[in-house]
This record gives C-alpha cells, structure tokens and sequence, in this order.
C-alpha cells in the first residue's frame, strides 16, 4: 500500500494512492518550481515596498507583543507607541490581536527587541505563501483533482500574490496586514495536509496556527471534515450513507484533527482568560479610544447592523475618479473590480473537491459580513484574503481553459493591485 504524500511537501517526494503524476520532460521539478516562485515574488514585492522595506511599520504591535511575552508577561513592558488598535484594562495595555504572528516573530524580536523589522517578516512570508498555494495547486493535481499543468499552477499561485487585494496587503508590514499575510501561509498549509484528509494531525495543527492568526480561519475546520466524509468518493452519497458515519477511520481521523488543533487553540484560549476574562476575547470589546468602541457599546462585536456597510464594502465601492486621477475607498472596494477573475468561478467541470471549498470559503466569509468592522482603513476588501486561497482553489479544480479571456481578467487585477501596492498609504487612520 502505498503511502500519502508529506503533509508540506514542496518537492512531490511522495506519491499518494493512485498512478504518480509523471514529470514532462525538460520542465522545472515542482521543489524548483517552488524555489522560483519564491525568489521571483520576493524580489517583487521587496520593489513595491521600496524604502520601507528598510524600517518598522507605523503599526508593529506583533513586535510588543512577542517582546512583552520574551520577558514573561502578557501585557505590554511599555505604553503603546500610539492610540491605534490597542486594548486596555485598568492601567495595562495589551495587544488586541489573536498571538499567532507574535509567536511566529519570537526568534526576530529576541534577536532585534522593539527595532524588530515587521515590513521585512510580512514580505518574506508574503513570498512564501506563492509557493506554498503552488504546492497546494500540485496537491490538488496528484489527488486527481485538478487537471492544471504545473505552468498554469503557478501562474495561478502568482496571480493570487499579484492580482488580488494580497499585494497591497503584503508590501508594508502591520499588525492588520501581517495577521492577513501569516493566516494564509497557515491555510495552505492546512490545506496540503487537510486535502484527501491525508494528515488528520498535521491538519488540525495547521488549522489551530491559522485561527490565533486570524480568528474566521476556525470555520475552514469544515473543509477537513467534508475531506474526511468524502474519503475518495462522492461527498453528496457520502452523507447520505449511515454506514460512513458509523466508520471508525472517519472518527479516527476526527479525533486526530481536533488533537492537532488543541494545543494552540487552549494556549490562546487561556491567555485571552488571563487578560481578558473569556477564552473568546482576544481584546476588542476593550479597545483603548478607538472610533468603532461606541458601535461596539450598541450593537456588540457582531450584528445586522452591519451586513449592509460590510456588503458595500466587499461588493460595491468603487474607486473614485478626480483631478488628480483614481482614489480608492479606505472602506473597501468591489472584489469584482480587485480581482475580476472571480467571474470565472463558476466551474467548466464538476469538480469532487468544489462543495468542500465553497463550504469553507462561506464558513469564513460570512462572519466577517457581521463583523462591527469593514477592514477599515485598507485597499479593497482585505478580509477576503482569509477565503482567497479557497477561491483559488476553486479556479484550478474549475479546469476553465486559460484563454484570452481569462489573461485579460487577470492582467486587469494585477494592473488595479498593482496600484494599490504604490497608492494604499497603510492602516493607520
């Protein structure tokens, strides 16, 4: 029996079960491939960035934090540099951002305390993530769900880098900026070991990492176990059929998943308890001066209230047009004119896989749609970056020919982002 490919592989040294995806010849093995990518993005975004690549963000609160935890303590050795985005309890000031970037940046801050460059991490994990949804498109393709050749793979991988709203996002550092950024190194991760729910544990790790990163990345929890039912098969009979429910594998990987995602899960749990009082409160309702708390003191964290301005937000806003050429709206813009590719959504073929990624797209879109904030202050809709890589995903399994049509769309996203990346003067208000 064969055994499942390494939850991470980069390099395709193990083959799943079923016939192994032979190699064309004279074309790049998918770890040089990936390298490739990684350098070619790198270099990139280090351009957009310019000179900030070269200094702290206006907004390093991942760097207080991580310093705060490095001398053993939860809240801050120092005042906030500013008034931007931070809680407060009594006279203790704390970082109001789920830990997990913090916990990545440990090693950086050790090594530089508050001088801790944040514009420099983003950007390389920004980079990152090229290869790692690379490797997730790879994944797809020797699971027999995606029929995209390794050069349409990474042409999809860069385009979500280039031509969505993650460009902006990935160039300047910032807390906002660098949660979205690590959340989708985590979902891909999860997302290689969470296909074909080949690595129950490893899973369910990736995914605890990507929820105290950002919180919505819980709900894609969904994608794995829609994986686990399906085992190979049909998801729509699988759910039907009383004896897949009753099959101790499906409760053995479950149990396995929910292990892997325990232990960040409680870690964050109990510090927000220690801060906060709730294991659900990672510190927003205690935000110190800040314009969203009287919405907040009416209408709490989540509520009708906002659907309507988060729907504009994500679907509506248009750059303006003035004297001095385009403007965006530091409210959003619409995802059709930031990522026009979305249109080919729907599907050339019925995919197996498709339910799975539209359920977890929808698990983590929808909470955000009732969130008390629109993103505020960003480039296009920033929060659709925690269900971008499953849309991706989508446009592989969707096998829609790569025409001229589809180039067209997507050099309109990456000339609208492009501009972003120069334009967007950052999240602080």
């Amino acid at each position: 029996m064969r055994r499942a490919p390494g939850c991470g592989s980069l390099a395709g040294m193990d083959q799943p079960a079923g016939e192994p995806v032979p190699p064309r010849p004279g074309g790049l093995s998918r770890g040089a491939a990936a390298a490739g990518l990684f350098a070619l993005s790198l270099a990139v975004l280090a351009a957009f960035s310019g000179p900030r690549l070269l200094r702290q963000s206006h907004a390093p609160h991942f760097v207080y934090q991580a310093d705060a935890w490095l001398h053993g303590q939860l809240h801050l050795r120092v005042t906030p540099p500013d008034g931007n985005d931070w809680a407060r309890v009594g006279d203790r000031f704390y970082v109001s951002f789920p830990p997990g970037p913090a916990a990545a940046m440990l090693p950086l801050v050790a090594w530089a305390g508050f001088q801790a460059n944040d514009v420099a991490f983003t950007l390389l994990f920004a980079a990152l993530n090229v290869a790692l949804l690379f490797a997730v498109l790879e994944r797809l393709g020797e699971l027999g769900l995606s029929s995209r050749r390794r050069g349409e793979n990474a042409a999809l991988a860069l385009l979500f880098a280039f031509g969505t709203v993650a460009f902006a996002a990935s160039v300047r550092g910032e807390v906002w900026f660098t949660a979205e950024v690590l959340g989708v190194t985590f979902t891909c991760l999860y997302l290689l070991c969470a296909a074909g729910a080949a690595h129950p544990l490893g899973a369910g790790l990736f995914l605890g990492l990507a929820a105290v990163t950002r919180t919505p990345l819980l709900f894609s929890g969904v994608f794995f176990v829609l994986e686990a039912v399906r085992a190979g098969g049909s998801l729509r009979e699988r759910l039907v059929q009383p004896a897949a429910w009753r099959d101790p594998a499906l409760w053995r990987r479950l149990l396995s998943f929910a292990a892997g995602a325990a232990p960040p899960l409680l870690a964050a749990g109990l510090a927000n308890v220690a801060r906060f009082g709730s294991p659900l409160d990672f510190g927003h309702a205690h935000l110190w001066r800040n314009r969203v708390n009287a919405d907040v003191s009416r209408h709490g964290l989540f509520s009708w209230h906002y659907l309507p301005r988060n729907l504009r937000a994500a679907l509506l806003l248009l750059p303006r047009l003035g004297p001095g050429g385009p403007r965006y709206d530091p409210d959003g813009m619409s995802l059709v004119v930031t990522t026009p590719l979305f249109l080919l959504l729907a599907p050339a073929r019925r995919s197996a896989l498709a339910p799975a990624l539209w359920t977890a797209a929808l698990a983590v879109a929808v909470p955000g749609l009732f969130y008390m904030n629109t993103g505020y202050v960003q480039f296009g809709y920033r929060f659709s970056i925690d269900w971008t890589p499953y849309l991706f995903a989508l446009l592989a399994v969707g096998d829609r020919r790569m025409g001229a049509g589809f180039w067209a769309l997507a050099a309109a996203g990456v000339a609208v982002n492009a501009w972003g990346a120069l334009a967007f003067r950052g999240g602080v208000s």
